[in-house]
């Protein structure tokens, strides 16, 4: 038996969680101890998985299967691809440096990083399934603490109401994907969950147009597709640091890797004829999501509405049903999931020392946060497509896909890009080189250590990406052929 490193990966946030909440909660310098230690036992995993994999074998590899409930057809089957492989590796990443970065939460640090933990276990699961029935159970995993750590450890004056709306969206959502699902279950004839059975269950051109919008739009909602974007920002801003940056730089990937894997993939022909005018709901993702991110004053409804306008461009890339388009999208889910935890990071940083968000109050900060100006410049550069980074690494495969499919939408997606850099470049100036305000003076002192290895991390990785991205691209498009191939070749 090969070793179950994908278990381990699993299983590890969960087993951490609860070991942590059975610890008393007056040890706390103990249980930061433990989740250090568990984050960077699943991050070494994850980068030990990812370099593991034969590209040239390609498909799904480090598979396990173990009947769970065989009367029903539903067993524990995990495995990785070239499209789930680096989600695994950036749920990884932004847990190490969520610990880094939560490391002065002192409210009840016991439970805050219990059901961040068991929320990252919903989250690793589900890019691991190839069981339909295992997935949905991973995907339910990874709302339910949400809503605890927002509505418990969030901002004040809206968690309750960001938890809910969250939580309200999410399960609405999941609910009409899990419909489709079913559907699909009892139209296979198959009495089986396993996605790989379900990939060859033949369904009826008719079936797959019928189901495939209820499945797509039903994952869509976590993915931030407009018009059900909604919950997204007002959940990002309401939402502790640390659960920011796994709220907008993972959880919106699982949203849409579930509609890649369950709608696009098991459901082609259905993609085939709504993802051409699908494609214009993403293209206000796209356009919106910037207007909307630049009239912002909070510093946080900024990046909140930024991460609308660029998970836009990985529907955009789906829709456009081209290799190179899904390539991009691969390759936008990690990048756009490293840049967002490492705005949201700069962004939880600037509001513990400030104690504002509110941009017209800030200034001056680059002068006592030289490495937090530094690495939100850096974040900055990668959300314009800046060549050199990751940002253009994954934004150019998505418009060379898009302008073969839709011309006029390329061009009109390409003021995001515009958009984006003016609202970029204002928050630099203002909030990291404008004069500080006189009652900021004297009173914000420099980032952790801890703080600036977070930092440090995140930004290697867009810079790598950008600078070298022959370490993802083959991997990425080793996944993109098993899409294509399903696609026939669209």
């Amino acid at each position: 038996m090969t070793f179950p490193i994908l278990s381990i990966i699993v299983f590890t946030p969960i087993v951490a969680g609860v070991i942590i909440l059975l610890l008393p909660a007056e040890r706390k310098a103990l249980i930061r101890g433990v989740a250090l230690l568990a984050s960077a036992v699943a991050l070494v995993l994850s980068v030990v998985a990812y370099f593991a994999y034969d590209i040239p074998q390609g498909g799904y590899q480090m598979v396990q299967k173990i009947p769970w409930l065989p009367a029903w057809g539903i067993s524990y089957h995990i495995g990785v691809d070239g499209l789930s492989l680096p989600l695994v590796l950036l749920t990884g990443v932004v847990m190490f440096t969520g610990v880094l970065i939560s490391w002065g939460v002192d409210d009840r640090p016991r439970e805050f990083f219990g059901f961040l933990f068991i929320l990252a276990t919903g989250v690793f699961g589900v890019f691991v399934s190839l069981d339909l029935f295992q997935l949905f159970f991973f995907y339910e995993i990874a709302v339910f603490p949400m809503y605890l750590l927002i509505a418990i450890w969030g901002w004040q004056k809206t968690r309750e109401y960001a938890a809910m709306k969250l939580t309200l969206y999410l399960f609405i959502g999941s609910v009409v994907a899990l419909v489709g699902a079913l559907a699909m279950f009892f139209a296979s004839g198959l009495q089986t969950f396993d996605m790989l059975e379900l990939e060859r269950a033949g369904f009826s051109g008719a079936f797959q147009r019928i189901w495939f919008p209820v499945v797509f739009f039903g994952f869509g909602v976590l993915g931030g597709l407009f018009p059900f974007h909604n919950w997204s920002p007002d959940g990002h801003v309401a939402a502790p640091t640390a659960v920011s940056m796994f709220h907008a730089g993972v959880l919106m990937k699982l949203g849409a890797f579930a509609a890649l894997r369950v709608g696009i993939m098991l459901l082609p022909e259905g993609a085939k004829v709504h993802l051409p005018w699908i494609i214009f709901l993403a293209l206000v993702n796209v356009v919106y999501g910037a207007l909307i991110a630049m009239v912002q004053t909070d510093f946080k409804y900024v990046i909140g509405f930024s991460s609308v306008s660029h998970m836009g461009l990985v529907m955009l890339g789906f829709a456009s049903l081209s290799r190179e388009g899904y390539i991009g999208s691969g390759l936008q889910m990690f990048s756009h999931g490293v840049m967002t935890a490492l705005f949201f990071a700069v962004v939880g940083m600037v509001y513990d020392r400030a104690h504002t968000r509110d941009i017209p109050k800030l200034g001056g900060l680059a002068r006592t946060m030289p490495l937090v100006a530094v690495a939100f410049i850096v974040g900055g550069l990668v959300s314009m497509g800046m060549p050199g980074l990751s940002g253009f690494v994954a934004e150019f495969p998505i418009f060379l896909g898009v302008w073969s499919a839709q011309p006029i939408v390329a061009i009109i997606a390409a003021l995001g890009i515009v958009v984006t850099a003016a609202y970029i470049m204002i928050i630099v100036r203002r909030v990291f080189f404008g004069p500080m305000p006189e009652e900021q003076e004297g009173h914000i002192g420099d980032v952790t250590p801890l703080d600036k290895l977070a930092l440090g991390v995140l930004s290697f990785i867009l810079i790598a990406l950008g600078v070298y991205p022959a370490w993802m691209a083959p991997l990425v498009s080793s996944g993109v052929d098993s899409v294509m191939r399903l696609l026939g070749g669209a």
